[in-house]
């Protein structure tokens, strides 16, 4: 018999029962609420981003070579460094002695 089975290791199978306790209910809102204002306060700045670059305001461009003075109506994301894009789709590229004036679009 010995030969057959061989040598068996004694082996105790300890039948307890580890208990996990549940998080109370209370908890489990807390973190969805926090999740939930967070999507929220994410959604919020996206659409406050969006709606802010699409504001159309008035830039004046005055150049003192020429001693002129123009004025178009372009969204806030099309203002670059050395170009914008008005509202029409005209391109203008600008030069270093070019200031621009910034103002709200007043409506009338």
């Amino acid at each position: 018999m010995y030969l057959r089975r061989g040598r068996s290791p004694k082996t105790s199978y300890n039948t307890k029962t580890i208990e996990i306790e549940k998080p109370p209910l209370l908890s489990k809102m807390a973190i969805y609420a926090m999740i939930a204002l967070s999507m929220l306060a994410t959604a919020g700045y996206w659409g406050w981003g969006w709606y802010d670059d699409n504001t159309i305001v008035e830039v004046t461009i005055s150049s003192p070579i020429e001693a002129m003075t123009a004025s178009y109506k372009v969204r806030k994301k099309d203002i670059h460094e050395q170009r914008i894009t008005t509202v029409d789709g005209v391109h203008i590229r600008l030069s270093n002695q070019e200031r621009l004036t910034v103002e709200p679009l007043v409506k009338q």
